[in-house]
């Protein structure tokens, strides 16, 4: 390859990247713009449950005590080894549905986040724009497969809760109402009279995504990391952010 060949190549690369970057901001105001309802997920978007309370740890907790229970083989190995607490409580479910099991598993995993609550991790840049948006006029409500009992703590120790309440929607005792399912998402719309169209979720798994497709609202992938960013984007998700500062910067003009 020619020099001048190569040097027309880096010219074109610089102008596509050039391109892509000046698309990204574009995007990224017209969802800003177009939010009249703002829906976050709790655990990503607005902080880090298990900062300082092991989600591996409490996933191996609840793993334990159901084998202690008999229920040897009730997971899958990918379900064991995923060190998710909702991953096992979705498998629990699936094999049990409505059963008390199911119900004191649900009420465990609730402790343990509020336990957590007390040292989770704010997510950079989330109060200032909860915050900002809330004071421009927008409406916020959080959709969570997270305890509401939860949210609720963790809010107050922040100073957030009356930017939120009383939009609150996340676990019930049907768990097959949690997200992919639309239903928490579905539940914020109602209460708030809101038209999809008008709202935007924020979200930093592919669940998040597909519930808001589901229900018609704009999606926005928050990715703390690149692998996060890699399964939003596999998913399906066009808009991703690897921080919440060019929000709020966008929000703020």
């Amino acid at each position: 390859m020619t020099s001048e060949t190569q040097q027309t190549d880096a010219v074109t690369a610089e102008k596509r990247n050039e391109t892509r970057n000046d698309d990204e901001p574009n995007a990224l105001r017209h969802l800003v713009k177009g939010a009249r309802v703002v829906l976050w997920d709790f655990d990503g978007p607005v902080c880090r449950l298990f900062a300082g309370h092991s989600a591996e740890r409490v996933a191996n907790d609840l793993a334990s005590w159901l084998e202690s229970r008999g229920l040897h083989g009730l997971f899958t190995e990918t379900e064991r080894t995923s060190l998710d607490p909702q991953v096992l409580l979705h498998a629990v479910d699936r094999r049990h549905p409505g059963s008390d099991l199911v119900a004191e598993l649900e009420e465990r995993l609730t402790q343990e986040e509020l336990r957590a609550s007390g040292s989770a991790m704010p997510t950079p840049y989330a109060d200032p724009l909860i915050r900002t948006w809330t004071a421009v006029g927008s409406r916020l409500a959080v959709t969570t497969n997270n305890s509401p009992r939860v949210v609720r703590e963790y809010l107050a120790s922040r100073g957030l809760g009356a930017c939120f309440a009383p939009h609150i929607y996340g676990r019930t005792q049907d768990l097959s109402l949690l997200k992919p399912d639309p239903h928490c998402v579905n539940r914020a719309l109602n209460a708030m009279g809101a038209a999809p169209a008008t709202a935007l979720l924020i979200g930093d798994a592919p669940t998040d995504f597909l519930a808001a497709r589901a229900a018609g609202v704009p999606f926005l992938g928050y990715a703390r990391d690149e692998g996060k960013g890699r399964l939003l984007r596999d998913a399906g998700a066009t808009a991703v952010v690897d921080s919440l500062e060019p929000v709020l910067r966008v929000l703020r003009r």
